[in-house]
């Protein structure tokens, strides 16, 4: 597992540079190109809003479907640190997902300590990837239910 944790530690920088590309290409096609990556679960773009700056961004993130809801998990590879869009979700809820070439407008909470124990073993089944990443560090990840709200 180290040498893998250590190449996603090294190619971090060039993914963040490549994402903007990633979300253009996956809006331009409707997630056509985007939603499904060899080797992983299906793929959202989630739009948020600064919690400070206010500005506009979109983060690609893994999600698991959990009846009408979608569920995401701020894991950011096992980082120290929670994602920004995590943050940012904290400040301002109320946001909008795209899965495929579906637009949803979400309402996002972070599940509570009873959710987040009935949804991480569904979450750690459903991708492994993020039962690797809490191990890897010391905080608890973030499990963020999006529930869909009137547009």
């Amino acid at each position: 597992m180290g040498d893998q944790s250590s190449l996603a530690d090294r190619a971090w920088p060039l993914v963040i540079r490549l994402m903007p590309l990633y979300v253009r290409l996956y809006r331009a096609t409707g997630g056509r190109i985007g939603q499904r990556l060899p080797g992983s679960p299906p793929i959202l773009l989630l739009d948020h809003k600064g919690a400070r700056s206010g500005k506009k961004r979109t983060t690609p993130l893994v999600h698991m479907p959990d009846g009408e809801n979608l569920v995401v998990v701020g894991a950011k590879g096992g980082y120290p640190k929670h994602p920004s869009w995590v943050h940012n979700l904290r400040a301002h809820p109320d946001t909008e997902v795209q899965v495929g070439s579906n637009k949803i407008s979400v309402h996002a909470t972070e599940a509570n300590a009873e959710e987040r124990q009935l949804l991480w073993s569904k979450a750690v089944e459903y991708n492994p990837a993020w039962r690797r990443y809490q191990r890897r560090t010391k905080r608890t990840l973030p499990v963020v239910i999006l529930r869909q709200r009137p547009a």
